[in-house]
């Protein structure tokens, strides 16, 4: 099994397929294998490598927390380590919030980024008492409080033995990854996103639960180069509950920056 050490961290990772590559980041607690939809597809005609961010999945455990910029640091360097050229990276909850710090940090090795239902400037104005006690519970019962938390994860489409099958990939991961939960209390990308210097497609599911839609929309706006698209039926997790709804409006996204080639940054609608 394929592994890289980066930043004095373990990473495990499959890298399947040839032609554009395609990195897809996880979200907090899981692991690759929340993309094994995009994985199997995309590698048809793509070189997808799907990593497991630190902590998580068959990732080392580092010592201490784990934060958004670390994951970045990790994605740039595994990227760096795979002699990727030009990557789109995807990133679903927390993991949206690391593409978009690894294109925020590395521009130049970054083709595009599309965030799946994050990265959130929510918490600070909305939820970060939510997520103090969050912690808090965890620490108190970490099963328990994570079976009933994903339990608002899914929409009403998505397959119910997902909700345990997450629940099991969480509590296999390190409590390291709880640092994230801060961090994301002081993550706001409205900060920084009229920067940012790649395009940048933002996914929603309209039902999440956890991330507003509006979340994506005022991000994609303020981007310079990005938009926003709803999938209406959709919880946290579009990816994995309408896997071929997402896969083709991932695919249409991927054509059109293939299309684009060296013209510039800009997606054309």
């Amino acid at each position: 099994m394929p592994y890289a050490t980066v930043n004095d961290i373990e990473l495990f990772y499959e890298d399947r397929g040839t032609g554009q590559p395609l990195m897809l980041v996880h979200g907090w607690g899981t692991c690759g294998q929340v993309w094994r939809a995009q994985h199997q597809e995309f590698s048809r005609d793509h070189r997808v490598v799907t990593p497991d961010t630190r902590g998580c999945g068959r990732s080392g455990r580092p010592a201490g927390g784990t934060t958004i910029a670390d994951s970045a640091d990790d994605l740039l360097a595994l990227a760096a380590a795979l002699e990727l050229d030009g990557p789109v990276l995807v990133g679903c909850s927390a993991g949206a919030a690391v593409v978009l710090e690894a294109a925020r940090r590395g521009p130049s090795s970054v083709r595009a980024v599309v965030a799946v239902d994050g990265p959130g400037y929510w918490p600070a104005e909305r939820k970060a008492q939510q997520l103090v006690t969050l912690r808090q519970a965890l620490s108190a019962d970490r099963p328990g409080t994570v079976r009933q938390w994903v339990v608002d994860w899914y929409g009403p489409l998505a397959d119910p033995s997902l909700r345990e099958w997450t629940a099991q990939q969480i509590l296999r991961s390190s409590d390291s990854i709880d640092e994230i939960l801060t961090d994301a209390v002081r993550n706001n990308p409205r900060e920084w996103i009229g920067e940012l210097a790649v395009p940048a497609v933002f996914v929603h599911g309209r039902l999440d639960a956890e991330i507003p839609a509006e979340v994506s929309e005022t991000l994609a706006g303020l981007a310079p180069h990005g938009e926003a698209h709803i999938m209406e039926e959709s919880g946290h997790m579009p990816h994995m509950e309408q896997p071929a709804e997402f896969n083709e409006l991932l695919r249409s996204v991927l054509g059109r920056l293939a299309g684009r080639g060296g013209s510039g940054p800009a997606l054309p609608r």
